[in-house]
């Protein structure tokens, strides 16, 4: 066994010589992965170990890495995963836990319910909006398994109410959890290639110029999946606006204002704008889309749409909601007071001066991993071996900051508190392991050498893998379930293949994560989330087959996007 002081350089062609013959076993980590996930439908958090397992075999039979230095590879990547990536989603999910816990959750949401009867209304503010603000803040399957069981409160039938949750859960996605895809982006790519341009507020810029598209479309997607093209046809303007709120707000925070709240200020924006709309305009009709009498899966009753498909779905009343009870402005007030202090906190954070001292010791530390000694194949010293500590400025220590202030204006006792803490530990136990295991699989498969075989490999396809980028993304989240878990798996692979093929890195990385995250809605998990919320576990197949079309068409307008981006037509949207 080698020792963990042995320096390791990587090798492109460990098998003879042969890039081809050596990618063969290079993809057999991230094939055990999708498999053990997509086809025997293995829990992730086994699935992730088991194909950590076979990356670290690969590394040291393959690759001839030394077993210290994997090993250490290894524990960098889960190290990476709890911090700063599961400090983040813990201790954001932990505010969104201390408003369920004071009730104040529920006044949010009845506030939301007043602004419009309209059950297609609702789906662009409950599933769109509210739930991209719950995305912004938690992510990992959250904004699905509450946003559908609010919809279903309001009279959606189970399918229909699952399949707008799901595609609802897309253009925020890249953005998610304080931006947690985008920060997992920057440092597994960073360390791949030698562009400064590699970091979280330049990609965040990229993936702000291309997911706003997708924002613009879903709004209008959900009304014709709510009602087919009489709800497009009557609620068009309600659908823009959100969108196309949601859409500026995104673009302008991702490149002007801060990453971490781009969904939180974009998703605020779209709320008000609704809103404040709905004071000058009404739908002409606002049709009963209630399921009359509870039914089974397979109603027609229950069915959305596909793509272009009309909806019969029967005119009359107006769904009153959950209107039992009236909250009083104060109440109100306080309900959307944790999402106003933790713009407060990051805006004040991500001001210049501010930013620039908490990037500096002691608040911030960088030091490289101990004993881990590992040289590109150029023989230059790898960046991702230097871990950086940013205790501070850390977007989870500012989640706790808000949390702590949460409490104070929510009245909620600090050992309510505290309890409402650990239990989202507790809760999210299988995940924390799940990301640990595939960061750790991660850097096992860039510092062996495993993701630059892979890029070479690829980067025979030349020009046309700058349409099959978003394709990639798409899949590592299809599978795991998460786009940071694709990010990781795939962000260096993709700024390695970029380089090697004479593509922008930026974009490619950037097309990652914004391809991505049109994989949410057809994950496994996600699914799994949807059937459960809705009582239908066992039959996310019924929910698949209504949202993958969609998937796939919006799929397809992002690869052309992608593509275009990489010409001189549209060249310049790339920072």
């Amino acid at each position: 066994m080698a020792v963990m002081s042995d320096q390791f350089t990587i090798v492109t062609d460990p098998v003879a010589g042969s890039v081809a013959l050596s990618a063969l076993f290079a993809v057999l980590p991230l094939v055990t992965l999708f498999v053990l996930l997509g086809v025997l439908r293995m829990r992730a958090w086994l699935a992730g170990l088991i194909a950590l397992a076979v990356a670290l075999i690969v590394a040291v039979a393959v690759y001839s890495m030394p077993v210290g230095l994997a090993l250490l590879s290894a524990s960098e990547g889960a190290a990476f995963g709890f911090f700063p990536i599961l400090w983040i989603v813990l201790n954001a999910i932990w505010v969104y836990n201390l408003t369920v816990a004071s009730g104040h959750f529920d006044v949010l949401r009845r506030s939301m319910e007043r602004v419009s009867p309209d059950m297609r209304i609702m789906a662009i503010i409950v599933a769109f909006c509210f739930g991209a603000l719950l995305e912004a803040l938690a992510g990992f399957g959250t904004p699905v398994a509450i946003t559908v069981v609010m919809l279903m409160a309001l009279g959606f039938p189970p399918i229909r109410a699952a399949a707008v949750a799901l595609i609802a859960n897309t253009a925020p996605v890249a953005f998610g959890a304080l931006a947690t895809p985008i920060v997992t982006l920057s440092t597994v790519t960073s360390g791949a290639v030698d562009d400064p341009r590699l970091t979280t507020d330049t990609l965040g810029a990229m993936v702000g110029r291309q997911t706003p598209l997708l924002a613009v479309v879903v709004p209008l997607v959900l009304v014709a999946v709510v009602d087919g093209r009489r709800g497009v046809r009557q609620t068009w303007p309600a659908a823009i606006v959100a969108g196309g709120v949601f859409a500026v707000g995104q673009f302008v925070a991702s490149n002007y204002i801060s990453v971490p709240l781009t969904d939180i200020v974009a998703a605020l924006l779209a709320a008000a704008a609704v809103v404040l709309l709905l004071r000058f305009w009404r739908p002409v009709e606002s049709p009963d889309l209630r399921e009359p009498a509870p039914s089974g899966a397979g109603d027609a009753a229950a069915d959305p749409p596909g793509p272009g498909d009309a909806a019969a779905a029967p005119g009359g009343g107006r769904p009153v909601g959950m209107l039992e009870r009236r909250d009083s402005g104060v109440e109100v007030a306080r309900a959307y007071a944790p999402y106003l202090i933790i713009i407060a906190i990051f805006s004040i954070a991500n001001i210049g001066v501010v930013k620039d001292a908490l990037a500096q010791e002691p608040w911030t530390v960088k030091f490289p991993w101990p004993g881990l000694e590992v040289l590109g194949a150029n023989g230059e010293p790898l960046a991702s071996t230097t871990f950086t500590l940013g205790w501070l400025p850390a977007a989870g220590t500012l989640m706790i900051l808000a949390g702590i202030l949460t409490a104070l204006v929510l009245r909620i006792r600090p050992a309510r508190a505290l309890r409402a803490y650990l239990d989202t530990y507790v809760e999210l136990r299988h995940a924390i392991v799940t990301v640990m295991a595939v960061l750790a699989l991660a850097y096992v498969l860039n510092q062996s050498g495993q993701t630059n075989t892979l890029g070479v490999f690829l980067a025979a396809a030349g020009g046309f893998f700058i349409f099959l980028s978003s394709i990639l993304g798409w899949t590592g989240v299809a599978v795991t379930g998460s786009d940071t878990s694709s990010n990781a798996l795939f962000g260096a692979l993709q700024v390695q293949t970029a380089t090697q093929a004479g593509l922008d890195p930026v974009l490619l990385a950037a097309a990652n994560s914004s391809g991505g995250v049109l994989g949410k809605m057809i994950s496994p998990q996600n699914l799994a989330i949807a059937a459960s919320a809705v009582g239908m576990a066992g039959r996310e197949g019924d929910i698949f087959r209504r949202v993958v079309g969609w998937s796939l068409l919006l799929l397809l307008v992002m690869c052309v996007l992608v593509t275009l981006q990489g010409t001189p037509l549209l060249s310049w949207m790339v920072p």
